[in-house]
């Protein structure tokens, strides 16, 4: 008896349904695509439970008769592809035959379709493969799929789910995507009966628009080549829009979204020194290569593509876009008339500064004979020595040159953070008790050696344990503020905010959304002015933009209000104050991590110490 047997076509659909069919988003991609291919000019989708419970895809495309109906459920049954010539050729979404056959095996499918010429259309219902019921039915032209308890057979597949908000974003992405390279096409979503999208056709520039918002109009550069080796147009974003989170960087080829870390490199590029540190242009780029120059058969969701000539599209775009930004007024410009040795990087440029503190002592006089110049080691950081500013300042006598700079004219810059705590000493019969280095490090002595302390870490670990302890029992405290925070939300970010509203005024943020802006009226009274906005950024990063289950959103919530009140500047000029928080660490019942797991306390060893002098 032969060990090898062929696997009934219901198991080897499940099995091509766990690389096609990831989670509920890899439905709503595949059946819009098929409705674009149908040649649809109106696309409905309507979720229930961030697909879980339902996804209904409805279109006003060709439909099909009775046999292709129930031919398109069959494994590898395609109208694309005739010959294997034809796999170089594509220019439709789908081809493999794959995507409905794995549907229907991993979920309960109820299709009506009717070609424009017929009367009536047909019913089918699938059940996990089985086709349970094939009727004539009265119904519009074109196709609806009604795609119910997905992954019902597969109980292991549907445990590894996200939370209902987790996976909605992920359909709002893949919706998103086909939305933008097809702005002929009218869509409309909805999600638990509340409408989220209604794109009405139009050129590009008001798809992008309608996608990302009204405000976004005025911030798009025009981008647009034309070669033999690639058209290529879109829009990229004003650098002072770069967003802090990916999210919002699009590529399509031939209408088809596609990810590429190479063609990405090209555009970052192109935005060099322009960006501040830590952000993210925006892009919405739209390639249209020969179809047989490409490879969309590389991957099972077609994310991924091998382009011909990949090395020439690089260059093409990023001397596209660094035209169109400078095109623009937006990239730097040589100017051989301008003094540029005053200029800041770019990244600089929005940072608030600080002038110099000059101090004079008026009481000085250059010319007394008993003050000499000081050493070079005690000018420390002055800006220039004694002899260099008196000629600097219009005095020549030679009398002037041995007089005490120091005493004269200093300039303190402002220090920086690690610089802005002094050394701090306390005396004890054995020594040096305790100090502070550079305003962050606190050594204090221990049995074996010292122990290192990072005090920032301490004090963002010392807050999120007495926020966490507050938010569990009654709602963290606000503060009203005077002048109400607005900040312009993504679709995406809103849709995050509504749904954990509750929990954020929990957390001590209120306020409202008004169109495509959040209108924050209060915040925790932990946060201080200057960390508000951080903690705002953090707060719609982790709901809307990372992968977080939802027993643990509270506590990412609550460690990014905790990090960001810890940014602060600390006062730590004093024993007392090193001492204090010394004490409410080691009260914290983790005083080793902070919550994002970066470590506070380290020791050095004596033995340690010692192999480093020897």
């Amino acid at each position: 008896m032969s060990l090898i047997q062929l696997l009934p076509d219901h198991i080897a659909n499940q099995i091509a349904a766990g690389e096609v069919i990831q989670r509920p988003a890899s439905v709503v991609k595949e059946l819009m695509e098929n409705a674009i291919d149908a040649g649809a000019t109106k696309i409905d989708v309507n979720i229930k439970e961030s697909g879980k419970a339902l996804i209904q895809v409805v279109d006003n495309g060709s439909g099909m008769n009775s046999e292709d109906a129930l031919l398109c459920f069959e494994r590898h049954a395609t109208s694309k592809v005739r010959t294997a010539d034809d796999l170089f050729s594509l220019v439709t979404k789908g081809f493999r035959g794959e995507a409905l056959a794995s549907i229907a095996a991993i979920s309960h499918v109820e299709m009506r379709t009717r070609l424009e010429a017929e009367s009536t259309g047909i019913q089918i219902n699938i059940e996990g493969s089985k086709v349970v019921s094939n009727v004539e039915e009265a119904c519009p032209q074109g196709t609806s799929f009604e795609i119910k308890n997905l992954f019902y057979n597969v109980p292991a597949r549907r445990n590894f789910l996200k939370s209902n908000q987790v996976e909605y974003r992920h359909i709002q992405d893949e919706f998103e995507r086909v939305a933008l390279a097809h702005s002929e096409v009218h869509f409309t979503l909805h999600h638990n009966d509340s409408e989220i999208y209604n794109l009405t056709p139009g050129i590009l520039r008001k798809r992008v628009v309608d996608v990302l918002g009204r405000k976004t109009n005025d911030r798009l550069v025009p981008i647009e080549e034309s070669s033999e080796i690639v058209d290529l147009k879109g829009f990229v974003l004003k650098p002072e829009f770069a967003k802090k989170t990916r999210g919002e960087q699009f590529l399509f080829v031939n209408n088809r979204f596609f990810k590429s870390q190479y063609f990405n490199h090209a555009i970052n590029k192109a935005f060099q020194g322009l960006l501040q540190e830590r952000t993210f242009a925006s892009y919405f780029v739209f390639l249209n290569v020969d179809s047989q120059k490409i490879d969309v058969n590389v991957h099972p969701t077609k994310t991924e593509i091998k382009f011909e000539e990949e090395k020439f599209i690089y260059s093409i775009l990023l001397s596209s876009i660094r035209l169109a930004l400078g095109k623009y007024n937006i990239a730097p410009t040589l100017d051989f008339d301008r003094e540029t040795s005053f200029d800041l990087p770019a990244g600089m440029r929005s940072q608030p500064y600080n002038e110099p503190v000059i101090k004079v002592n008026h009481n000085f006089n250059p010319f007394t004979p008993t003050q000499s110049a000081p050493s070079a080691g005690s000018r420390g950081k002055k800006s220039e020595n004694f002899s260099e500013a008196i000629t600097k300042h219009g005095f020549g006598t030679e009398d002037a040159k041995t007089a005490d700079w120091e005493n004269f004219y200093s300039v303190e810059d402002s220090p920086k953070e690690e610089e802005q705590a002094p050394l701090i000493e306390e005396e004890t019969s054995h020594g040096i008790s305790q100090f502070l280095i550079k305003g962050n490090y606190i050594f204090t002595p221990s049995k074996s050696g010292f122990m290192v302390i990072h005090a920032r870490r301490a004090y963002e670990q010392i807050l999120y344990s007495a926020l966490i302890k507050s938010f569990i029992t009654n709602p963290i405290e606000s503060q009203a503020l005077l002048f109400p925070i607005e900040k312009e939300l993504s679709k995406n970010e809103i849709t995050a905010w509504e749904s954990n509203a509750k929990m954020l005024k929990q957390l001590g943020f209120i306020g409202e959304i008004k169109e495509d802006e959040l209108h924050l009226t209060a915040v925790p009274s932990v946060l201080q002015d200057e960390t508000i906005q951080k903690a705002l950024d953090r707060i719609i990063e982790t709901i809307a933009h990372r992968e977080i289950e939802k027993g643990e959103i509270a506590h990412e919530l609550v460690h990014s209000i905790a990090r960001s009140a810890a940014m602060k500047k600390m006062n730590l000029n004093s024993i007392e104050a090193v001492n204090d928080i010394i004490e409410r660490l080691f009260q914290c019942e983790n005083h080793t991590y902070t919550p994002g797991n970066k470590q506070i306390i380290d020791t050095l060893s004596l033995e340690s110490i010692d192999e480093k002098f020897r």
